[in-house]
């Protein structure tokens, strides 16, 4: 007997079944809710982003989250905390520096690939559903190749909360003084949950407690990865709030700035 015959690894021929598979349950929900939920999204960002208004109020300093940091020459001066230096064209978003790196961050996250791989290209579509392709190469091949760059965009998503924080935080001080409104509790809410997902990301997890033989030699880094850990367990959960927190920032900020309603002021 050769040494391949010897290795070879035997099992019983696959049980022959008429059915695709076995499953009883509305396996396809989740997959549908998924694609609506994912699409509804974009559509209401691509149109808020490229629609370039209703995006600052003046007289409490909020700023949606979608234009941060506001760079364009189009951008209001006051709403350019960071200078603005692109051209203010239809086209090119007044936020253009960061959105590219969110989106990338957003697309290569681990939840939203098994997402939008069980949804949109139904690779599979649930657990124990075949695979709606004949032929898989995994993340081995251009584009997918590039889901190996989501520990760098954790990098800018990092920056990017930072720099939304700062925006809350500015937003307490408005023209006339210090203020505090519902505005301010809308803002401040999002930066919170923005940094739940960010630093329960799994590249953060990585980072804070990845490559460490002893945690025992690093206690500091050891309470750092067990918080990231905590907040990886519901990474999914982050995820979905994230996008409906962006949303729902965006519009009180567009509403307030376009006169649909008054902010709710508590303190001046």
């Amino acid at each position: 007997m050769t040494t391949t015959d010897r290795t070879a690894v035997t099992s019983p021929p696959r049980a022959s079944i008429s059915a695709r598979n076995l499953r009883t349950d509305n396996w396809m929900r989740g997959p549908v809710l998924t694609v609506v939920g994912i699409t509804a999204w974009v559509a209401y960002a691509t149109f808020r982003v490229f629609y370039q208004g209703d995006y600052w109020v003046a007289d409490y300093h909020y700023l949606t989250p979608f234009y941060s940091p506001c760079v364009s020459e189009g951008c209001v001066p006051d709403s350019a905390h960071f200078g603005r230096i692109l051209p203010d064209h239809p086209l090119i978003p007044y936020a253009a520096l960061s959105l590219p790196f969110l989106l990338a961050f957003r697309l290569t996250c681990y939840y939203y690939r098994k997402a939008y791989y069980r949804s949109f290209w139904l690779s599979p579509p649930a657990c124990a559903v075949p695979d709606g392709h004949r032929g898989y190469s995994g993340e081995t091949r251009f584009p997918l190749i590039l889901q190996n760059f989501h520990r760098y965009f954790f990098y800018a998503a990092f920056l990017i909360s930072v720099i939304n924080t700062y925006d809350a935080i500015l937003a307490f001080h408005s023209p006339s003084g210090f203020g505090f409104g519902l505005g301010n509790l809308v803002l401040l809410t999002n930066v919170v949950l923005l940094w739940c997902y960010t630093l329960g990301c799994h590249s953060c997890r990585h980072v804070m407690g990845g490559r460490m033989r002893h945690f025992s030699k690093h206690p500091i880094r050891y309470r750092l990865w067990t918080f990231a850990s905590v907040l990886n367990a519901r990474h999914m959960m982050w995820a979905w709030i994230t996008l409906a927190s962006l949303a729902l920032t965006d519009f009180y900020v567009m509403a307030v700035a376009a006169g649909w309603f008054s902010d709710l002021r508590f303190v001046n």
